[in-house]
């Protein structure tokens, strides 16, 4: 498989760079085309050989062509590769270092409201693929981590094209019913600046209630001050402090709150911005958290609220297929641990039982309380209690997340399965001798919470790698499965969220998807885990609406 580079050029035009092969630097033949051509090039190249592309950001290369009816199998995202390998214990900087490379470390996400391939013409925006490429190849090879490593820059990439696919397919929505979910909970649709008139009605509720005419429900000091006035002694205007108190106003104040938020995030401004052609078209910013989870450049792609869910219908003949793991992370803190009691425990549907059916605990209950508390630094309560006695069961599970809560305590980085790197403390740990000198008991609470930070992140980081490679994997197998049309008209993934994926697929094609959405899950174990066996069973549901998806099957608890 050959290797191309792409790099912007001043005047709309693309150089590409040709190399022999994966794995080897572009550095073949060497190229000019116009931005124009850069299509039907990709194409020609796909149906011939289907090369790697390497260029500077997925989001800003793969729109347009995605927009020209071309879908390509594999890339290497430069940006996400910069980054990660920066961060990488096992990858050595100064491999990285080189022309150009300062403009690499600032380099960020490319955001929807920067659409165009080619639109600002400065030295940031013509950096050239095909050196920082080089440097990126020779810092994995040089580490010792090189498979890990690469496994990992395969599966961020491949990621970056799933997120823009999915937001070019855009999850299949239905206006009308939106528009209706929200005319029923907020009535008709008020002028620009105005509230609707079901807010309007609430607030002169809350008013009342709490006899404070003038009061305008969404200003914080406003209702604590009104609040107080009444007997309500509280701090914050958060939903759980408001449920403690008990006080005619609260419930029509909850009310309230609950579809002011509505009416700001998924009202009917979201629609005008976020919903066209009938698909909401969210944007995803892969490796948007510093554990390689994503998250979202604009719509709320990563949370979809109840109220609007019934507004994703599938398209006529077609149906979504909605598949989620359960117990990702305890599952993938016994596979990077290789601990093989807590291994047996997670085969089938229910990991937390498996420790019950073990005598490892006496309830499920006490089982995920347990391991919880490990995952997340708990040394109080239920969790607390739980965590001695399964340490001595499983201890190389508990054993791993309790070093790495230790190695953030001395300051020290940490690292997932595969090599991504925590952040370092920076700044708040490296303190400038002339500065005045730190309360101990404040920076032991600083390490202590950052300790509890690490001890998260190496099974939230490799749950989100392991949720990488399902995802590259089910696109691949979808692709396959399509038969020859464009990406749209094969099942096609629309929507991820961690431990999560829909396809928007035709009906007769439902099962077929469902299987290969296991199938990927199963490729995705053997990846990571190859030396031990690790099931990650999924809860697959067919719906015509994505509401319907938690009614279909029996889930799992988390």
């Amino acid at each position: 498989m050959s290797r191309v580079a792409l790099s912007r050029l001043p005047g709309e035009r693309v150089l590409v760079v040709d190399g022999e092969a994966d794995g080897a630097p572009a550095g073949g033949a060497t190229r000019e085309l116009a931005a124009a051509e850069l299509a039907p090039y990709v194409a020609a190249r796909e149906a011939d050989d289907a090369p790697r592309w390497v260029w500077d950001d997925t989001a800003r290369w793969y729109p347009p062509l995605l927009a020209a009816g071309v879908r390509v199998a594999r890339c290497h995202d430069l940006r996400l590769g910069h980054h990660l390998l920066r961060r990488a214990p096992a990858v050595d900087g100064a491999l990285l270092e080189g022309e150009q490379s300062d403009h690499w470390d600032r380099l960020g996400p490319t955001s929807p409201s920067h659409p165009a391939l080619f639109a600002v013409d400065d030295t940031a925006e013509h950096l050239r693929a095909d050196l920082e490429d080089a440097r990126q190849l020779a810092a994995v090879a040089a580490s010792p981590e090189v498979t890990r490593l690469g496994l990992l820059l395969a599966a961020e990439s491949s990621g970056a094209l799933a997120a823009a696919e999915m937001t070019f397919a855009g999850v299949p929505w239905r206006v009308d019913v939106h528009e209706r979910l929200l005319v029923d909970l907020l009535g008709p649709r008020p002028p620009r600046g105005a509230r609707p008139q079901g807010l309007e009605t609430l607030a002169a509720e809350v008013r009342a209630a709490f006899a404070s005419p003038g009061l305008n429900p969404d200003s914080r000091p406003e209702l604590l001050t009104a609040l107080r006035r009444v007997g309500v002694e509280v701090d914050d205007t958060r939903a759980s402090t408001l449920r403690r108190h008990d006080h005619p106003g609260i419930a029509p104040l909850l009310r309230y709150k609950q579809l002011s938020h509505l009416f700001s995030t998924n009202g009917w401004a979201w629609i005008d911005q976020w919903v066209s052609g009938g698909r909401f078209r969210p944007s995803y910013q892969p490796a948007g958290s510093a554990t390689g989870r994503w998250s979202s450049n604009g719509g709320g792609a990563l949370s979809f609220p109840l109220q609007v869910r019934p507004a994703a219908v599938a398209d006529d003949g077609w149906v979504l297929v909605v598949a989620d793991v359960a117990q990702l992370e305890p599952r993938v803190l016994a596979g990077m641990s290789g601990d093989r009691a807590l291994a047996q425990a997670a085969r089938g549907a229910d990991l937390y039982q498996g420790m019950v059916d073990a005598g490892a605990v006496a309830t499920r209950n006490d089982a995920k309380l347990g391991l919880l508390g490990a995952m997340y630094g708990a040394t109080s309560g239920e969790s607390g209690r739980m965590v001695p006695a399964l340490t001595r069961r499983y201890p190389d599970a508990f054993g791993l997340v309790e070093e790495a809560a230790r190695a953030g305590e001395r300051g020290q980085v940490v690292r997932t399965l595969l090599g991504r790197g925590s952040p370092g403390l920076g700044d708040a740990w490296d303190r400038d001798p002339d500065d005045p000198p730190v309360d101990p008991d404040s920076q032991a609470r600083f390490r202590r919470a950052y300790g509890r930070f690490t001890r998260n992140f190496i099974v939230q980081g490799t749950g989100a790698e392991w949720a990488l490679c399902w995802l590259a994997d089910l696109r691949n197998r979808l692709w396959r499965l399509g038969g020859t049309g464009p990406l749209t008209a094969r099942p096609h993934l629309v929507f991820f969220l961690h431990d999560e994926v829909v396809v928007h697929a035709p009906t007769a094609l439902a099962d077929a998807v469902a299987a290969e959405a296991h199938a990927a899950a199963a490729t995705a174990s053997r990846l990571l885990f190859r030396d031990l066996a690790i099931d990650f069973p999924l809860t697959t549901s067919v719906v015509r609406s994505y509401a319907d998806a938690g009614k279909a099957g029996a889930a799992v608890e988390g």
